[in-house]
This record gives C-alpha cells, structure tokens and sequence, in this order.
C-alpha cells in the first residue's frame, strides 16, 4: 500500500516569490538612510529582519500567508516616512 505523502508546491513557490519581494522592500529600507536618522534607521533593520525570520518560519511551514510579510515591511516603511516628514520634519 502506497500513500501520496506529496505536498503542494503552491506555498513554496509563493514564499520564494514572497522572498523577492521582501529583499526588493528590504532595498528601500537600506536606502532610508538617506531621510530617515541613524537611530530609527537601526530599529528599521532590526524590524526587517525579524519579518525576514518569520517569512522563513511561514516558508518552512508551507503556509499561504508568506506574501503578507513584505507587505507589512512595506506598509511600516512607508508609515515610518511619512510620520517621520510629516510630524517630525524629517528631509532629503
């Protein structure tokens, strides 16, 4: 008796897609030295990497919710900027 042990490809092949996309948003986090000040720029980082941690947790899992997480370190990204131009004057 043989049992189909097979598991989808579909998760995989979103979480490396997921993949990219998080080294695309992880590029802007690299270039936000450019507006954003040292200290907030390191706790950036820090967050980006713990949202890399739990991509590779979800990829390992299979699960589908992989393309969430560039989506959230964008999403905080685009939120740091804008509070920190608008509410803290922060400039290029």
């Amino acid at each position: 008796m043989q049992t189909d042990t097979a598991r989808p490809t579909g998760p995989i092949v979103l979480a490396v897609l997921a993949g990219v996309a998080h080294l695309v948003v992880g590029y802007f986090y690299l270039a936000g030295g450019l507006v954003v000040p040292g200290p907030v720029l390191v706790v950036l980082w820090l967050f980006w990497l713990v949202l890399a941690a739990v991509l590779i947790r979800l990829a390992m899992r299979r699960s589908w919710w992989t393309p969430v997480v560039p989506a959230v370190a964008a999403v905080v990204f685009v939120l740091v900027l804008v509070v920190g131009e608008q509410a803290l004057g922060w400039q290029a």
